[in-house]
This record gives C-alpha cells, structure tokens and sequence, in this order.
C-alpha cells in the first residue's frame, strides 16, 4: 500500500467532460485526490460541497482539487452541475486507481464485510510526492483538516 512520501501513482482517467486527465497533467501544483464512494449520496455530497464551499481558499493557496469514484461520466456531469463544483471529477469503473491508491478493499458495512471504496484523500506536492494521506475519512470537518495541512506546509 502506498504511504507518505512514496511518488504518487500516475493514472489517465475520463473527467466530467469527457477528457482525459491524467496526474502528471497537474505536476508543478499541488494536489488534493479524493477517492469518495457515489454521486448523490449523502456523504459524498456533503464532501464535494465541503470542497466547492472552501474551493477559493484551496486554489488560493495553489491547490488542484479532483474527485475519483467509479461513477460514470454522464452521472459526474449531472452531479457536478446540480451541486455547481468547481473541481475536475474523474471516472474509474474498473477501480484501477481507486487499488493502486489502497482507496478500494474491504470495510464494514452495517456490520457486514464487504469490498467497496474507502473514503480517503491525498495531499500531493508539486513534484508528485504524497505528503498527506487521510484513510477511512469521516466528512465532518475533513476540509478543515486538509486546510490545516496546507496552511502549515
């Protein structure tokens, strides 16, 4: 699994808009990835919100924010414009990211196991370096969280 300080895996993805991204695309800035289960969903809202809300201040401080789940292209597109997101959503399927970031595995749900995406995000610097990671994210006060990291770098 990959931790702090190892390079972060480089991945070609659809966005919302139907290109492809890649991470390399985004070397020279700083990057918040996002792995996060489902569009529309309560949760995921909530982040992706927490994320537009506190999007200036994140741009501000030079950072790039992407979201990852394995949500098609056409649902990212309707989720980022129903919820007006500033920020590139990517689509992964076949969750080939979302394993070569340890982002899918197996959790409990509802005291069952099962194999799903783990919530979990990455602060990558502008040489493609992983500097922070959040496993099993809670959403209350994870964007205070990532501010707080970037602040202090």
């Amino acid at each position: 699994m990959i931790q702090e300080k190892d390079i972060a895996p480089d991945f070609k993805l659809l966005s919302d808009g139907g290109t492809a991204v890649s991470l390399a695309d985004f070397r020279g800035k700083k990057v918040v990835l996002y792995f996060y289960p489902k569009d529309n969903t309560p949760g995921c809202t909530q982040e992706a919100c927490d994320f537009r809300d506190n999007f200036d201040q994140l741009t501000k401080s030079g950072v790039i924010v992407i979201g990852i789940s394995p949500d098609s292209v056409g649902s990212h597109e309707k989720f980022k414009s129903k919820y007006e997101l500033p920020f590139i959503l990517l689509s992964d399927p076949d969750k080939h990211v979302h394993e070569a970031y340890g982002a899918w595995g197996e959790k409990n749900m509802y005291g069952k196991k099962v194999m799903g995406v783990i919530r979990s995000t990455f602060l990558i610097d502008d040489t493609g370096i992983i500097r922070r990671i959040w496993r099993n994210v809670k959403v209350n006060g994870h964007i205070d969280a990532i501010l707080s990291e970037i602040e202090s770098r």
